[in-house]
């Protein structure tokens, strides 16, 4: 039996000059989880972006899961959810990955990563990222990933 999934991706973006001080508190401050819009008609990832350079103001778009960063494979009633990782994406170094989640019916997650990437020639310095995505397997409200998680995956790591 196939149940609804919901996927919210948060992608957050910023500089060194958001690093320290009230730059970085703000950024610490930002949302991890957004009402869900209420106009999609089928299996989307609604997708929000903050970046630094826009003052970290969410902009919304929608994405199909496909194009995903989320491995999704429903078998035995259940999700089976693992970002999918490039190995020479950024830093830190991930060479032990925590294993899939399986969700039942009626939960949901939340899962972390974060990047630091070198420009061309490292000319610009370092940006970086903070990739959570938010996870439902069955039926979710517009507000299900305001709340707590019940589970959280965090594979954040240094990015000095």
């Amino acid at each position: 039996m196939k149940h609804r999934i919901t996927v919210q991706w948060v992608h957050t973006a910023w500089t060194k000059a958001s690093r320290g001080g009230e730059a970085a508190a703000r950024r610490h401050a930002l949302p991890e989880g957004f009402i869900l819009p209420g106009d999609t008609d089928g299996p989307s990832t609604h997708c929000v972006r903050m970046d630094e350079w826009r003052g970290f103001a969410p902009e919304a778009s929608a994405r199909s899961l496909r194009d995903t960063p989320v491995r999704l494979l429903e078998r035995d009633g259940r999700l089976s959810v693992l970002p999918r990782v490039d190995p020479l994406h950024g830093v830190p170094p991930r060479r032990r990955r925590p294993p899939a989640v399986r969700l039942a019916p009626g939960e949901w997650l939340r899962w972390r990563l974060n990047y630091r990437f070198s420009s061309a020639l490292g000319i610009r310095g370092w940006t970086y990222w903070l990739d959570t995505f938010n996870i439902a397997y069955g039926p979710a409200g517009r507000e299900v990933f305001l709340g707590e998680p019940p589970r959280v995956i965090d594979e954040t790591g240094p990015v000095r």
